[in-house]
């Protein structure tokens, strides 16, 4: 059985990858390993006084980056070509 090269995958086609295979330890692992490895970006402590404003804005601005990716994507695939029959 050959070795997977989980380090010649993007992050999004590992994640896919473990997805399809649950069982692969090493993918979960590479996926975990990878996640930790990333900044983490503190958005307020606890007893900062704009806490719920700046975890709520966070949050707003998580879904409409995932909006605009997704609204992307489908123009994408709706944009005319120049083939026409």
């Amino acid at each position: 059985m050959s070795q997977i090269n989980y380090d010649a995958m993007s992050d999004a086609e590992l994640k896919q990858y473990f997805l399809k295979h649950r069982g692969d330890h090493g993918a979960f692992q590479a996926y975990l390993d990878r996640l930790n490895q990333r900044p983490r970006r503190i958005i307020a402590s606890l007893n900062d006084p704009d806490f719920d404003e700046k975890v709520q804005a966070a949050i707003r601005q998580k879904l409409e980056a995932a909006r605009n990716s997704s609204s992307q994507q489908s123009n994408t695939a709706l944009e005319p070509t120049d083939d026409q029959s």
